[in-house]
């Protein structure tokens, strides 16, 4: 595992469905993330995507978090950075040339429902969209371009190393 897996948290905030939190949790899990947040699961998620996230990560030794929002997830891990992405207002650009840049610890947040983000979730956060992209993904689709660009360092799709 590099730095940056270890120095980058993936948040899953609010959530209904069972299959985005498992479907975010292999994704993570298999890019080589050691942990994983969920904030504001509700409904199915909170039933059975949960328990289901958390048998994934103790069958690969891994962490899942489940806090009750995303001001607990920032206040009780200490981010030094926090990056939103969504589509709406957003402040920078990524891409394969141009990946969030970590500092220290950093939390990457996918909105896994509808609405967006609030103002008030996502304040002191640096958001961030995906160039080249119109609209919302969802939050798998976010979270595989974006985590895999971070593992990668920038170096893009088709590089191998």
């Amino acid at each position: 595992m590099t730095s940056v897996e270890g120095d980058v948290i993936p948040v899953l905030h609010n959530v209904s469905s069972v299959q985005r939190v498992v479907d975010l949790a292999r994704l993570a899990f298999n890019l080589g993330y050691s942990n994983l947040v969920v904030t504001k699961a509700y409904g199915g998620a909170a039933q059975s995507g949960v328990p289901e996230a958390m048998r994934i990560a103790l069958k690969m030794g891994r962490s899942l978090i489940v806090l009750p929002d995303l001001p607990d997830a920032a206040r009780l891990l200490s981010p030094d950075k926090i990056i939103a992405v969504t589509p709406s207002r957003p402040e920078k650009l990524v891409s394969p040339s141009t990946p969030p840049q970590v500092e220290g610890k950093t939390l990457v947040v996918f909105s896994g429902g509808e609405p967006d983000f609030t103002p008030e979730e996502i304040a002191g956060a640096e958001r961030v969209y995906i160039s080249g992209v119109e609209g919302k993904l969802g939050p798998v689709a976010e979270a595989a371009l974006i985590l895999y660009l971070m593992r990668r360092g920038g170096q893009g799709f088709g590089s191998r190393g």
